[in-house]
């Protein structure tokens, strides 16, 4: 017999399925009178006993369908378009960037310098280009996202860019202020951020711009 609700093989006779614990419809066997014969099983129950599944005793089949799988993360550099690479690449040098010396300072022979976080907002830019490395490892990792953002791909990554690059322009500007022992002036890692900060917005930002000077 074929049990109706999981579809196991149920051995003739039995009346619970053995993997979901449902009663099964078994043909009825007469008895001495002529009519079903009775039984522990007649009761609406299991033999005293035999299985009885908690579902069963609740009134419902203990058998569910298995939970779907969590997509499986495999890195594929090909599911990235040409744009998503210059994004990636530029965003990356960027961190390293804000690590360099971004300012230098020198008075009466000695010198120091200070790296891109020396602005305290330009903590800001470094966890934004994170997020959009972690999201670009993410998208050549998986076919399908396991989350949706608000804005589609390209707009989250533009908002994100030219954010960056905005704080980035204003922290090589507003450089630290000397007076008239010290003298202040750009580390390499200053022209290195802007070029980077550059490099991941230009890819979106000149498309949208001229979007938007043809309407």
């Amino acid at each position: 017999m074929i049990c109706s609700q999981c579809g196991n093989n149920v051995p003739e006779g039995a009346a619970w399925c053995a993997r979901c614990g449902a009663q099964v419809s078994a043909p009825a066997v007469a008895g001495p009178a002529g009519g079903p014969a009775g039984g522990p099983a007649q009761a609406g129950g299991p033999a005293q006993g035999g299985w009885s599944s908690p579902a069963s005793a609740g009134g419902g089949p203990a058998w569910a369908p298995p939970a779907p799988a969590a997509p499986a993360f495999s890195l594929d550099l090909a599911r990235l378009t040409r744009v998503d690479r210059i994004v990636g690449a530029a965003t990356l040098v960027f961190v390293i960037s804000l690590f360099l010396p971004w300012f230098t300072s020198s008075a009466d022979g000695f010198s120091g310098s200070v790296d891109g976080l020396w602005h305290g907002y330009m903590y800001i830019g470094l966890i934004l280009a994170l997020a959009v490395l972690a999201y670009l490892v993410m998208r050549a990792g998986f076919k399908e996202m396991p989350f949706q953002l608000p804005l589609d791909h390209e707009q989250a990554l533009l908002a994100a860019t030219a954010l960056i690059f905005v704080l980035t322009v204003i922290s090589f500007v507003f450089k630290p202020s000397g007076d008239g022992v010290v003298s202040i002036g750009w580390g390499f890692g200053a022209f290195i951020g802007l070029a980077a900060a550059i490099a991941a917005a230009a890819p979106l930002g000149l498309p949208f711009l001229r979007s938007r000077a043809g309407r």
